[in-house]
């Protein structure tokens, strides 16, 4: 907690003096402590990086596996040199090291062009240039027209004559649209460096927080007098480093939040890490691999001791043993020659697997961002990849949660109609180019009284928060007809425009009037004196305006849902008004079955008593510091109350383009879709119907408030649950993951509808021991559903659907999609989050895992891309640990033969360089290009996806099938040329071979082998593979007679000195590498020949998947 200066120290507060001065030159003056405006993204500096990289690193298992083989290779006396092992874990540690040390150096550049960039801070009446890290709190910092703020700063003043300026928060969430920000009223005039020097001021507010829409704080300004005037400070007078000024020449701030204390800083710290189901794969698989490992040197170690139980082996006469051997405790002994064996067959664990997945992935998450099908022309981006580390598993997906609005939706917003006092208005208005248009006639349905119209249309021109926006700073608007509407909510834009079809027009906001032009072309200003701003928990906002006649007057819009509870009940004799409001209730709902967007509009006069009572509350709750939003909840309650509804509106968001194809295709590959939005159940349930989420022979189960009556709620909750249950389970008595996507094109399919307070009785209820199994049933149902519609969720619950989910048994991957900030919980909950980057901000995008302009993208997303991604890399894993099994296994039947004296089989350079040069480039080429499938096929028959879920490839069929095929290859390498040897002269010279040239064959047909096991699983050949697998067999001889043809002066024994050479000399020893390599690849080979000939035989299937054979083959589903 940093320590605040001033009269009042409250916790979670700091105290801010303007400029520095202190309030009274007689008062002590108390130096400030805050951090500097050093922005600091970088993880390592110059001296901890090392150690500190070093330290993550060998937290991997892999690592520090090998960081243990290689000292007990230095410190015990074991059959291969310590280089071995440490050198592939040396360059392994190297790589990442480079890759991390580039990316963190990219990151320390960034930061210096922040920090050492020049700023002007106003000291002693004069403009000073200095470093940007040099601003300390308190400080006031000038800034022009389309510079970003270098720090979070109050607004003091500018200069425009009310003291406000436009603001772009793009880099912060991405909305491009400008905002508005108010100085205090108090400080406006102080518009130059002398004057703003002159303030003495003191600014009271919280401590640093992430939340970019929240602020609370107030500033006490001090006269001459000393006596204090407390203004109240909120979002609006703050401004956000990142932003930048536009529209506004130059403004003055003061500092409150600098450095890592700012909230881009705090918001860019730390987002939980995601795990994919390959990465949990991989560990299972090591494990599996480790025991297979300390097996081997268990059973070397005990077969040792029983070979030299016998003395002529123990003991033979040419190898007498020293005195130290023979005084060796045999116990020691035994350990020693168990870690030797560990050492001797550690390569069966493949520590560079790491650095190509890493690559792989890294590498593959650019072909998404390439992807020209990804790009919009109307935002002018593409899709985007913010983790790397998830790219498979957007191949693995079984439930997809999305957003409505903005996500299923345009979020473009036409004025449709309206209702005024129960009669109905009709009229289309679109938006081009920021003005109105009508098509057509405007029709209405008898008629409302006149007064009632304007009442209404006022109410629309007044209560919203849209600003008029020209290319200079703003006094106000002129009485133009061709206006620029903006604001952070597209409903409102369209509902002024609206007002403006029927003859009322917004012309602006000049100094807190707002100015109307009526149907009369009579110019109307109304002061605007509170404004009580939208939020998701209230679902409306109210503006309290002021007429030129004194009245004064509340307007409020929202969600019927939050505006009929407090609309004033009529008297029973007031039949009209009674219809009035039945009516306008029956207009909200028929809109709502069409699918629009519908918002009560109510007012109230307020009696200037009554208004100074309110005036006094809203000040009151403002200025406070500590719980602002529930004091200014509780205000809020109590003022808007006790309203006159004028009408409703109702507003369309036009469906997405190919939304329904791709909510179609995601049923067809297997996924479970769930609607999940805040919007009322009609305007919903419309949409899902439009977006073919619900099928016109969907049979619907509803569990909402209308279905469940309010009287003993929990009783017939039960009951509806209890008899859903009954009727699924009779339809579908068994539910496997393979029925569930079987039934979805052969049985009746059903849907689900809930609502929030539903939800919440569901979830809650489970604390009582009487309703412990609503959760369970209700768990029933929606696994049973097709299609789930949640509607009038907040945000929170969002996230706690997609939380029971991911719970299942099972563990099903789950997958969020959303474009607003309502949509970050979920996003943030799920295995995979995509954000759209969509026109209610960049929230969704900035925090997910992958972004893209459309709800459409997600086909290819996840039915092309996630597919390949998932079965390349899935064949990388299931590849690297069946090479190395190969690799290993001659060397362990190998010690059979040699008494288990662990003498190697291979020479060092070749156990170095087998995984680091001679296999390493074909798979990583592989798992980048490989198209097993054509893209077109797979975005056209989605069936496809539901071959490789639930991670197929890597399930223990699979992985046995590679498992016991590199077991085979292994056991024919080695008993293959083992044979070959029981002729011991293999040149017509008589010339003996010895163990290294039967080692060097043994492993000449692994290196072939395993890499033409990799060319015959290649179906797409591009250069890249021809050159990496042909280059690497290349390369391979040419290093064997290159390490062979020369006497290196390092090496103390030249015992492969002109091997290779000699043993390709040999007729027999070619003939021999030919035929093992044939025998070893004969089984893959037989199996492709017979698979091909099922596929060419049956005519009737319109496709067949290429041979891979790891490959799950489940009946698709279609009858």
């Amino acid at each position: 907690m940093w320590e605040c200066a001033g009269e009042e120290k409250r916790v979670g507060t700091r105290t801010v003096f303007v400029g520095n001065h202190p309030i009274s030159e007689t008062e002590a003056y108390i130096a400030q402590r805050f951090c500097d405006n050093r922005i600091v993204s970088s993880k390592y500096t110059l001296w901890n990086f090392l150690p500190k990289n070093l330290f993550e690193q060998f937290r991997r298992i892999a690592n520090f596996y090998f960081l243990i083989i290689f000292l007990v290779q230095v410190t015990v006396d074991t059959p291969t040199s310590p280089v071995t092992s440490g050198l592939p874990l040396f360059f392994v540690i190297t790589v990442t090291a480079i890759k991390q040390g580039y990316e963190d150096w990219l990151r320390h550049r960034a930061d210096n062009e922040v920090n050492k960039s020049t700023v002007n801070i106003i000291e002693n009446a004069k403009r000073v240039k200095k470093e940007c890290e040099k601003i300390k709190v308190g400080d006031v910092v000038e800034v022009q027209a389309d510079e970003t703020f270098p720090c979070d700063l109050i607004l003091l003043s500018s200069c425009t004559s009310d003291g406000t300026c436009y603001v772009t928060t793009a880099s912060l969430d991405g909305e491009s649209n400008c905002k508005t920000h108010y100085a205090v009223r108090d400080t406006i005039a102080l518009c130059t460096a002398e004057s703003i020097d002159t303030l003495r001021a003191a600014i009271e507010c919280e401590q640093p927080q992430p939340d970019l829409y929240k602020f609370v704080g107030r500033i006490n300004i001090y006269s001459n007098s000393l006596e204090a005037v407390a203004r109240s400070l909120g979002p609006e007078n703050l401004l956000l480093k990142g932003a930048t000024l536009k529209s506004t020449r130059k403004i003055y701030g003061v500092a409150v939040y600098t450095g890592m204390e700012t909230k881009m800083a705090l918001n860019y710290q730390g987002k939980s890490q995601k795990r994919s189901a390959v990465e949990k794969s991989i560990n299972t698989f090591l494990i599996v691999y480790l025991f297979i490992l300390l097996t081997k040197a268990a059973v070397c170690t005990t077969l040792k001791y029983v070979w030299q139980s016998y003395p002529y082996n123990d003991e033979p006469w040419y190898n007498q043993k020293t005195q130290k051997e023979r005084e060796t405790l045999k116990v020691l002994k035994m350990f020693t020659d168990f870690l030797s064996f560990m050492v001797l067959f550690n390569f069966i664990i493949p520590v560079s697997m790491y650095v190509t997945v890493e690559m792989q992935k890294f590498l593959g998450s650019f072909f998404i961002s390439w992807d020209k099908d990804f790009y919009d022309e109307e935002i002018k981006e593409g899709a985007l990849v913010n983790t790397s580390d998830l790219n498979e598993e957007l191949g693995q997906v079984d439930y997809v949660f999305t957003d409505k609005t903005g996500t299923l939706t345009e979020n473009s917003m036409e004025f449709i109609e309206c209702c005024i006092d129960g009669h109905k208005y009709n009229g289309v208005t679109e938006e081009v180019d920021g003005l109105s248009r009508t098509d057509g006639p405007l029709t209405h349905f008898d008629k409302a009284d006149k007064n009632k119209e304007e009442l209404f249309l006022r109410a629309l021109c007044l209560c919203h928060t849209v600003e008029i926006k020209t290319n200079d700073a703003v006094d106000g608007a002129t009485e133009s007809t061709e206006l620029t509407y903006v604001s952070s909510s597209p409903d409102e834009i369209a509902l002024v425009k609206g007002a403006k079809k029927y003859g009322f027009t917004f012309l602006g906001t000049r100094n807190d009037c707002m100015r109307v032009e009526n149907q009369r072309k009579e110019i109307e200003e109304y002061e605007l004196l509170h404004t009580l701003n939208f939020d998701p928990v209230r679902r409306r906002m109210s503006v309290i305006v002021k007429d030129q006649k004194g009245d004064i007057y509340l307007f409020c819009k929202g969600a019927d849902s939050a505006i009929f509870p407090r609309i004033q009940i009529p008297e029973p004799e007031s039949t009209k008004l009674r219809n009035a409001i039945d009516s306008t209730k029956q207009h909200v709902e028929r809109s709502a079955m069409n699918g629009y967007r519908t918002l009560g509009v109510a007012f109230k006069n307020i009696a200037p008593d009554d208004y100074e009572r309110i005036n006094r509350q809203l000040i009151e709750a403002k200025m406070a510091l500590q719980d602002r939003e529930e004091k200014m909840e509780e205000v809020l309650d109590d003022i808007e109350t006790n309203m006159n509804l004028i009408g409703a509106t109702a507003v369309e968001d036009k469906l997405q383009d190919q939304a329904a194809e791709t909510i179609e295709a995601l049923h067809a590959a297997g996924l479970k879709v769930w609607v999940l939005t805040g919007d009322k159940m009609e305007t919903a349930k419309s949409t899902c119907y439009a977006c073919r989420l619900f099928q016109t022979s969907t049979e619907l189960l509803e569990l909402t408030t209308k279905t469940i009556k309010e009287c003993e709620r929990k009783d017939r909750l039960h009951e509806l649950l209890i008899e859903y249950r009954k009727k699924l389970l009779r339809e579908f008595p068994k539910s496997t993951k393979r029925n569930c996507k079987k039934r979805a094109w052969t049985d009746q399919e059903y849907g689900l509808i809930i609502d929030g307070a539903t939800l919440s009785l569901i979830l809650n209820s489970s604390q009582e021991c009487g309703s412990s199994n609503y959760k369970s049933i209700f768990l029933q149902i929606c696994m049973k559903c097709t299609a789930v519609l949640c509607c009038r969720m907040a945000p929170l619950q969002k996230a706690q659907i997609v939380r029971m989910v991911k719970n299942l048994k099972g563990s099903p991957i789950t997958l969020s999609i959303g474009d607003g900030a309502n949509d970050v919980s979920m996003i943030l909950e799920s295995h995979v989050g995509i954000g759209i980057k969509g026109k209610e901000g960049r929230q969704a995008a900035r925090n997910s895992d992958y972004s893209v302009p459309k709800f459409k993208h997600l086909k290819k997303l996840l039915l092309a891309h996630g597919h390949l991604y998932y079965v390349r890399i899935a064949h990388l894993v299931q590849y690297f640990f069946y090479k190395n099994l190969c690799f290993i296994l001659p060397q362990f039947l190998y010690q059979f033969f040699c008494g288990f004296s662990q003498q190697p089989l291979y020479d060092a350079a070749y156990l170095t360089m087998y995984n680091i040069c001679f296999t390493s480039l074909p798979i990583l080429a592989y798992s980048l290009l490989e198209q097993h499938i054509n893209i077109d096929t797979l975005t056209s028959d989605p069936r496809l996806y539901m071959n490789i879920s639930g991670n197929a490839m890597l399930q223990l069929g699979p992985f046995l099938y590679w498992t016991f095929l590199a077991a085979f290859e292994g056991t024919v390498f080695f008993f293959g040329t083992y044979f070959l040897f029981q002729t011991s002269s293999l040149e017509d010279n008589g010339t003996v071979y010895g163990n290294w040239t039967f080692g060097t064959i043994v492993f000449t047909v692994l290196v072939f082998t395993v890499t033409l096991k990799l060319a015959l699983d290649t179906r797409f050949w591009t250069w890249i593979n021809h050159f990496v697998i042909w280059g690497s067999l290349a390369f391979y001889v040419f290093f064997s007679f290159f390490w062979g043809g020369i006497i290196w002066p390092f090496l103390k024994q030249q015992r492969m000195y002109f091997v290779f050479a000699q043993m390709l000399s040999s007729v027999s020893t070619w003939l021999a590498i030919v035929f093992l390599i044939f025998i070893s690849l004969f089984p893959e080979i037989l199996l492709i020949v017979l698979k091909t000939v099922r596929r060419r035989s049956a005519r009737n299937l319109n496709l067949e998947l290429p041979m891979l054979l790891s490959y799950k083959h489940i009946d698709s589903g279609y009858s």
